[in-house]
Parts: C-alpha cells; structure tokens; sequence
C-alpha cells in the first residue's frame, strides 16, 4: 500500500505475537474486541496457526481472523483481524514453558516487523512480550526486544520511557547490572537519554515538558557524603541540559522525585537505572503503562509486562497494557 494512501486511511500499526508459548496471542486477539482498537488499521505480525488456535480457546465470535501474506492483501473491515502469516511453529506448540521454537518464532516476528517498518509498509510497531531466556535458547543474545531493535535498525542513541498518564520514567541505563550501571554512569549518556525523552514528552503532550533527573545515591549523595556521582557526572549534566534551554531539575533525591512527579511537579523523571524506574512505575501502572523506545526511525510501544507463562493460554490474561500500547501507537503515528 502506498503511504500517500495510508496517510489518507489512517495508519497501519504492526503487532508482533511476541514469545506464542506466553500471553501474547491472548492478549492481541482481546484487545481487538476495544472499539478503540477495532476501528484502527491493524495487521498482527505472527503465525496464523497459533492465533487461530488462541481464536478458538477464547471463544471470540465479534470478529474473524484473515490469514495473509503480504501487507497489501490486508482486510481492514472492523469486523476482521489481519495475521500476516510467517508460518512459524513447525511442531506441537508448548504453551506455559519456556523453549526454543518460540525464542525464535518471537524474534522473527520483530525481525520482520522492523523490516516493514523500514520500507514504510507499516506506520508503527506495537509488541507483545518476548521472553528473554527463549529468546537466548534460539540464538539471539540480546537482552530484549529495545536491543534488538536498536541493533536492526543501526540506532546509537535510544531509551526505555515507560509513559503512563500517572507517572512517567525514562532510564539512563536499563538491562545491565546493578554495578554496572553504576561505574559506567556519565554525564553524556544523562544529557543523551533526557534530550530523547524532551523530544519524546513534546510530542505526546503536546508541550515542553518539565523533567527531574534523578539522583543515584540516597538523598542524592548528600553533597558527596554518600557517593559523589552526582558531584563528577548528573549535576554538570543536569547545568548543560540547562544552558541548551530544557526545563530540568536535579540530581533530585530518588526517595521523593517519583511522589512530585506523582504530585504534577514534573512531567516525566530521568531514572539512572532499570530497577529506580521500573518499580514505581509498575507499581502505579501495572497494567496501564506502555513502553516506548525513544531514537529509532520508526514508533514502537510495548506492553511493560512480561510473558506471563503461569497462566498462558488459560484466558486469564489483562489486556489492559496492550490495548494502551496500540492506542498510544495509533496517536503517535
């Protein structure tokens, strides 16, 4: 389809299955049933197989499943799912456990999403969980789908932002360790990772956004009682960030900075580690929170869970996070 035709039509957003032995085929097919989400050009990026069968567990009757192979040959008649084939599980799939058919049938699906993303043939990227350990099992030595992401499309600088209309966080570093997030912290990556989320923030609220950069140490190091990483690197981060006209505050002491952004002092907080942001925003927004990764040439959310394998394939599963990923991929496209 041709873009001067989608622009016409509305965009067409790209769902990856994400790991089928998971909550994703569930997830996806329930979140259709939003009108939200109905009304919306979607093709889910998969296997026809496993969605059908995930189609049949959970009894759906208000839509159909239409198998293609090509993105052109896509129904988008509200009544009707697209599933751009891959063909991808050869043998019996286990549901619940994790293995190697489905670490590389979850990567295929987001290898040829970011593909078609790439030729414009798709708008945004939407993605169902991946599981981390499946994924290391078929090959692929990422830490999850941001890595991937930011490796297949050649992207340097990148970030996780987790937005939720109650909270919003975006990390400095996210999938390393603890140590190392620590000693490999610098004033550079500060400025990179806020300037991406000023830029990201712009857009969904339509404003300049005013931003805490988060302290590493407790109460902020205590003018170097206790750590001086806010000393050497986020407080001369934190003065250039100014002195290029972002409207930033820090090295905020991490104990209080999440409940005045909660309180409507900030608009999104910059985390210097995966756990410093994660936690209060799962807390707040299980099930609400959408994950973006900001810096690549194309718009991709996430739900900000994981495969959920102990009740996969039961239809005990919340779509609540997916359907805010598609909408949120819907607004941005």
């Amino acid at each position: 389809m041709s873009e001067n035709k989608r622009k016409t039509s509305g965009p067409v957003i790209g769902i990856t299955m994400g790991d089928p032995s998971g909550i994703g085929p569930e997830i996806i097919l329930k979140s259709f049933e939003n009108k939200s989400v109905r009304k919306s050009r979607i093709v889910v990026i998969g296997d026809f197989n496993i969605m059908h069968s995930a189609f049949n567990i959970l009894n759906i009757n208000s839509f159909k499943l239409n198998r293609v192979k090509i993105i052109d040959n896509c129904n988008y008649n509200k009544d009707i799912l697209n599933i751009l084939d891959l063909d991808l599980i050869k043998g019996k799939l286990q549901p619940g456990k994790v293995n190697t058919a489905s670490g590389s049938a979850a990567f295929e699906c987001l290898r040829k999403a970011i593909e078609l993303a790439k030729k414009k043939e798709i708008d945004a990227i939407a993605t169902a969980p991946l599981n981390k350990e499946a994924l290391h099992l078929a090959g692929h030595k990422y830490a999850g789908h941001t890595e991937i992401l930011a490796d297949l499309t050649g992207t340097k600088d990148y970030a996780m932002l987790l937005y939720d209309k109650k909270l919003s966080v975006i990390h400095v570093s996210t999938h390393i360790s603890l140590l190392k997030a620590v000693t490999g912290l610098k004033r550079e990556r500060i400025e990179k990772v806020t300037e991406l989320a000023d830029m990201a923030m712009k857009r969904l609220l339509g404003k300049v956004p005013r931003i805490a950069i988060a302290g590493l140490n407790p109460h902020a190091g205590e003018n170097g009682l206790f750590g001086d990483e806010e000393i050497r690197e986020i407080t001369p981060a934190v003065n250039n960030l100014k002195a290029k006209g972002l409207l930033v505050e820090g090295p905020v002491p991490p104990d209080t900075v999440f409940l005045k952004a909660m309180n409507g002092n900030y608009d999104v907080v910059v985390a210097m580690y995966h756990d410093q942001g994660h936690i209060p925003l799962k807390l707040l927004g299980f099930s609400t929170g959408v994950n973006i990764t900001v810096g690549l040439p194309f718009i991709r959310t996430s739900v900000d869970h994981g495969t959920a394998f102990e009740i996969a394939w039961q239809g005990k599963a919340s779509e609540k996070s997916m359907v805010e990923a598609i909408k949120l991929a819907i607004m941005l496209a």
